[in-house]
């Protein structure tokens, strides 16, 4: 069941004029026989903004740098109708109010003709309703919040990943079957995010179970408060929508408090190379050492995408390899499946915009597209969606690796049914490069 459509037509109106006005051009920037912005005969520019510092940094920070891979790994084969991709991507420190400088500086100085996978639901926010009435295409934002499927009030505007919605009724689902009777503890970050992720658990979460709710303030590293209120609630289970610096955190401070729960944590903050070197970290900078990796094993999460450890899984094997080549030093994780996974997404848009790309013509193609890739579930893609992927299967980290537990799973952001999705994860192809057409 789709959400109702908020319309805000008199002011995005207005803002377009403005926008029109302060750029010096209005509209696709393709008309009138003119090259769209961010396009030459050889180039496609696009850019975005990433957290290289700050409380987002560890982790996501290589999501940037696996998608810059992937871009050079596809120019390198002949890049897209015979242009290289150049992808400018720009620190704004998971601060809000550096997200809307860059992103003014990218499209006004640097003239790019997408902005591409921009990270993060406080931060993007802040820039949604500018880039919409610039016109310039907001594509595959780098959170699951599901204010980016709003077509008919953000129409450049698409998700990429599972919403936060859709992602917290398949986790609340699990934890009412796995954990039935048992007391549940919510720990998020309070924005769209966590309350998104809340959203999804509350549809099937029974509320007599939940015997406590508490957020946090991404920037604020004392979580301590927060996570004594749910030690003393004496939760069994503990339901994270955090991202990887606040996962770690709650982690250290329940080991602290001896508190044992079953932890069961979204996708954005359970990537098990990244806790276990947070982990790690954290706990020497307060002046003590752990073993990061044994106390994130058994873990539940999700995931939509190629496991790193399947070894016998092709998109992992195509990554690695371009990983071995482009980006050996940084560590093979799901952060750089994720980056790479958005960039092919990213190519194949691209490819089906045709050998001339316009501002309009690349969402139009999305909205008609019936993309496949390295994804488990299907995305929702069309003229009234422009939500990512449909779903994910349930995992548990088990070493360095999360292990699938069970079918996909797909639902929508309402009040939908959960279903398993049993079509086959489709094969990388054999270049590596998705094929035009």
């Amino acid at each position: 069941m789709k959400r109702p459509r908020t319309r805000r037509a008199l002011a995005l109106t207005t803002a377009v004029t403005l926008a029109a006005a302060a750029s010096g051009c209005g509209g696709d920037g393709g008309g009138g026989g003119s090259a769209a912005p961010g396009v030459t005969a050889t180039t496609v520019t696009i850019g975005s903004h990433q957290p290289l510092t700050g409380p987002a940094a560890p982790g996501y920070s290589a999501n940037s740098a696996a998608s810059k891979a992937f871009f050079d790994y596809v120019n390198a084969n002949g890049g897209v109708h015979g242009r290289k991709i150049v992808y400018r991507y720009v620190d704004d420190a998971y601060n809000p109010t550096q997200t809307v400088s860059v992103t003014q500086k990218l499209v006004l100085q640097d003239k790019v003709f997408a902005i591409f996978n921009g990270l993060g639901t406080p931060t993007h926010s802040k820039v949604v309703d500018y880039l919409n009435a610039q016109r310039v295409p907001d594509l595959f934002v780098a959170s699951g919040c599901g204010c980016w499927d709003r077509p008919d009030e953000h129409p450049q505007t698409f998700g990429w990943q599972v919403d936060y919605i859709r992602e917290g009724k398949i986790l609340g689902d699990h934890v009412k079957k796995a954990y039935a009777g048992k007391k549940v503890a919510y720990f998020f970050q309070n924005d769209d995010f966590g309350q998104d992720g809340v959203k999804g658990l509350d549809k099937y979460i029974p509320k007599d179970q939940v015997v406590s709710r508490q957020s946090y303030q991404p920037g604020s590293t004392d979580i301590g408060a927060q996570a004594q209120a749910i030690a003393q609630s004496k939760a069994d289970v503990v339901v994270m929508f955090s991202i990887p610096t606040y996962t770690a955190l709650f982690r250290l401070a329940s080991l602290k408090l001896n508190f044992q729960p079953t932890f069961v944590v979204s996708n954005v903050g359970s990537d098990p190379i990244t806790l276990t070197g947070l982990l790690e970290s954290f706990a020497k900078k307060g002046g003590s050492e752990v073993e990061g990796s044994p106390l994130i094993q058994g873990m539940v999460t999700d995931g939509y995408l190629a496991a790193p450890g399947d070894a016998a899984n092709s998109w992992t094997a195509l990554f690695k390899r371009i990983h071995g080549q482009y980006i050996p030093k940084l560590p093979f994780n799901g952060n750089i499946v994720y980056g790479m996974s958005v960039a092919y997404t990213f190519v194949q848009a691209l490819q089906a915009a045709g050998k001339n790309p316009t501002r309009k013509g690349i969402v139009e193609a999305l909205e008609k597209s019936r993309f496949t890739g390295p994804g488990v579930v299907p995305f929702a893609y069309g003229a009234d969606s422009h939500a990512g992927y449909t779903g994910a299967v349930i995992g548990t980290i088990k070493g360095q690796n999360v292990v699938p537990q069970g079918q996909p799973l797909t639902t929508d952001d309402g009040d939908g049914p959960i279903q398993p999705y049993t079509a086959p994860q489709p094969q990388a192809p054999a270049g590596g490069v998705p094929a035009a057409g």
